[in-house]
């Protein structure tokens, strides 16, 4: 990758400081992988950095007790991952004119994120959306399992009456929707309202790996027909149904999404490491392994595309689908 940028798009990585004691600014917890100066040195610059909250409901799967019983507790327990992030001094890009500075700027050992609510609960109404975009939130899911917007993961169902409200709301804050753990009726009714930017963050091909966690064909084509990006989970259940995973069912996702979305200009990373597992079952061992996927991709890929995947995708569709900056908002306004 030389000099160039890698994005990830999804990582978890106030829950983990928050509800795992798992900080951001030192190396790594044992048997995890990630912490700013892992991303910084394996070349990461940019991140997708998740507000993500516990239903009570995972409370088991998740192996913890910082769960959320209602919204508000939801919504308490998302402001904390915005603090702490404030805390840890992390940039956090809001408008596309400042993704271009970054971008522009940007060196070896510099890292920025933008804000990705994983599952929506903490929204107590969509007339709170304002609130969460002046914290910086850019991207939302609706779902992760059940929310009361969506069905989500192991949870069939549609968006709900205060789903649709929410898209519309997202709409016009110029929100991009993010699809991962939306159940298959709900991404359904959101292609048939949406018109504005839609991605998957963190899901993988359902042809390889069935399960409604992952997408399907169909919904990769659609997603691209769209200008969106599919990112690639690292997570192993994820990537194969059943034995040690590598980098090469990294790449196997890759070209798998690149066919069913019509080029892998369409594809990118949404790692979603040290999300709930460690790093004993991933595809890599620590962040410097991150290396040798160029050249395995490179086998299939362009040079070109390859970066693209490492992350010029997502920086293309960040660049396109963030909102304008705030004073040119207000003069299209007049």
């Amino acid at each position: 990758m030389g000099g160039r940028m890698i994005v990830d798009a999804h990582l978890d990585v106030a829950w983990n400081a928050i509800a795992d004691g798992r900080g951001f600014l030192g190396p790594p917890a044992p048997g995890y992988l990630i912490s700013r100066p892992a991303l910084t040195s394996a070349g990461v610059g940019l991140i997708g950095a998740t507000l993500y909250t516990a239903p009570a409901l995972a409370r088991r799967a998740m192996r913890t007790r910082f769960v959320y019983e209602n919204a508000h507790e939801a919504h308490i327990m998302a402001v904390a991952e915005v603090n702490y992030y404030r805390s840890c001094g992390l940039r956090l890009i809001r408008d596309s004119r400042e993704l271009v500075a970054y971008v522009r700027g940007w060196k070896r050992g510099q890292i920025a994120a933008v804000l990705l609510m994983e599952g929506a609960d903490p929204i107590e109404t969509p007339s709170q959306l304002g609130a969460w975009t002046d914290m910086g939130v850019r991207i939302i899911g609706p779902a992760w399992s059940r929310t009361r917007y969506s069905g989500g993961t192991r949870a069939p169902g549609g968006l709900t009456a205060l789903g649709v409200q929410l898209l519309k709301a997202m709409r016009r804050k110029r929100v991009i929707l993010d699809l991962s753990h939306m159940a298959d009726r709900a991404v359904s009714d959101a292609f048939e309202m949406w018109r504005g930017p839609v991605m998957s963050s963190h899901s993988n091909a359902r042809a390889i790996v069935p399960g409604d966690r992952q997408i399907t064909d169909a919904t990769a084509a659609e997603v691209a027909r769209r200008g969106g990006i599919l990112g690639i989970s690292f997570y192993p259940n994820h990537l194969r149904t059943r034995g040690v995973t590598t980098l090469d069912d990294v790449v196997r996702h890759a070209l798998h999404l690149a066919r069913a979305a019509g080029g892998p200009e369409h594809v990118g990373l949404g790692t979603d490491l040290d999300g709930g597992i460690d790093s004993r079952f991933g595809p890599i061992r620590n962040l410097g392994e991150l290396k040798g996927l160029p050249g395995r991709l490179r086998k299939h890929f362009s040079a070109a595309q390859v970066d693209g995947i490492m992350g010029t995708n997502w920086l293309d569709f960040l660049g396109r689908s963030l909102p304008p900056p705030k004073e040119s908002r207000r003069a299209s306004l007049r």
